[in-house]
């Protein structure tokens, strides 16, 4: 599919059902980009809902190296425009009418992501967004206000990507945002290339728990009484806690795990051998040499946050898995 011969913009309008709208949302961050197409539907009081008709997810490693030489790989930046020319050819044929593209963490912090944006424009026709941390942190907060739960909850709601992670803490709407540098990919890049030795992992758990004291300043752990969990990363881990056999989202979607048994799959999977981790169906393979970094930042947040909510005298006794995440709300946000 070549560039769409209309003025570009953000977001790319074509002719419109009047009561339906075709909409498709990528979100490309440092270890995955992925596609939603969905029809946007009229809900109570006027909100907008979703309707998938598709989901599509690959790994690509966008951020391979940018930790540490802050620029975007180019054997990585092909990886991806080729799943970008892919997911282009998938939108044309469920006709979407209109497209919003997502960057995050790898392609905000690499000095040569402008090669990005201009093959994606090239492939999409319509000019890709890199978000801040805070605009990455709004859009999953409003995603994951679809999955289940106490939606009169305080929810805190952590995006745990390869890059950065976000905590979003409300209600109906965000209240305290914070993005940490930091995630499942540059954790791994930084100390755990090498295996999950004791000196590596006490110093990556040192620099999770120094960037947990800054987020705290921001953001009222202690206040939440729900604790909703997005992205790979977190959803793997619930399906070790679970006992799945694959990925299955009906299990998965609005899970509820005690932090004790979360907190126990996370000790597991950092310590997990090669074989175990290619015995698992849920974790793909893609993932599996960044999943041990994952589950040691996801221990560090639970672990902070069972802290202070018991220090705040209502402590969390468990976690809720959202499905539903940034990809939903980038769709959303096109209604």
């Amino acid at each position: 599919m070549g560039p769409v011969p209309l003025l570009l913009l953000t977001t790319l309008t074509l002719k419109e059902d009047p009561v339906m709208t075709r909409v498709a949302a990528f979100d490309c961050g440092t270890n995955t980009i992925r596609l939603l197409v969905a029809d946007l539907e009229p809900g109570d009081g006027g909100a907008a809902g979703l309707r998938p008709l598709l989901r599509l997810n690959e790994i690509v490693r966008l951020g391979q190296g940018v930790d540490r030489t802050g620029r975007l790989d180019p054997q990585a930046l092909d990886r991806t425009l080729a799943v970008v020319a892919d997911y282009a050819d998938r939108c044309e044929e469920l006709g979407a009418q209109r497209l919003r593209f997502v960057a995050t963490s790898a392609t905000r912090d690499a000095e040569n992501r402008q090669v990005f944006v201009d093959g994606v424009r090239e492939l999409l026709g319509i000019e890709p967004q890199v978000v801040t941390g805070q605009e990455e942190a709004h859009l999953s907060f409003r995603g994951a206000l679809l999955s289940a739960g106490d939606q009169g909850a305080k929810r805190l709601v952590v995006d745990l990507g390869g890059g950065s992670t976000e905590l979003v803490l409300g209600v109906k709407t965000p209240e305290s945002i914070y993005s940490m540098d930091t995630g499942s990919v540059r954790i791994t890049e930084r100390y755990l290339a090498d295996g999950v030795t004791p000196q590596a992992e006490a110093a990556a758990r040192g620099e999770v728990r120094y960037l947990l004291d800054q987020a705290g300043v921001q953001v009222d752990l202690g206040s939440a009484t729900e604790l909703v969990g997005l992205a790979g990363t977190i959803t793997t881990i619930t399906a070790h806690a679970l006992g799945l056999d694959d990925f299955d989202p009906a299990a998965l979607s609005g899970a509820r795990v005690s932090t004790e048994q979360a907190l126990i799959s996370c000790d597991a999977i950092v310590h997990s051998t090669a074989a175990e981790r290619e015995s698992w169906a849920y974790l793909r393979p893609g993932r599996r040499d960044v999943i041990a970094a994952g589950a040691l930042v996801w221990s560090e947040v639970i672990g902070r946050v069972v802290t202070e909510t018991r220090t705040a005298g209502h402590p969390l006794g468990s976690t809720i898995t959202s499905l539903h995440d940034i990809l939903d709300g980038i769709a959303l946000s096109l209604a």
